[in-house]
């Protein structure tokens, strides 16, 4: 299962790109389809709103990208990005200059 460094934003009951975000660890299924995150099974979909995934158990949208290295992941949020434990020092690795684990070739 392919396994990468992520920017998740929960849109979902917030006003545009207010919602919770989050850069950590995501796990994929092998077509890139579906989305393992804090529990969650999210599902790739077309057509919503300002988002590219929704969790198939409460229908809650999110948007999922790459992060960027100039940190501007959150376009109107409030605040930045919580990075996840896990995910601090492949995070600050990239914002240094390195690639992200698993995209070392593009």
């Amino acid at each position: 299962m392919p396994r990468r460094i992520m920017f998740m934003q929960l849109k979902t009951g917030y006003d545009t790109d207010r919602g919770p975000s989050w850069i950590g660890w995501v796990d994929f299924s092998r077509t890139w389809g579906t989305a393992y995150f804090h529990g969650r099974t999210l599902r790739r979909a077309e057509g919503m709103f300002d988002a590219n995934f929704y969790d198939v158990e409460t229908d809650e949208e999110f948007w999922v990208s790459g992060p960027k290295r100039d940190r501007t992941d959150t376009r109107y949020g409030p605040t930045g990005p919580e990075i996840e434990p896990d995910a601090v020092a492949a995070y600050r690795a990239f914002l240094d200059g390195a690639p992200l684990p698993g995209r070392e070739n593009g």
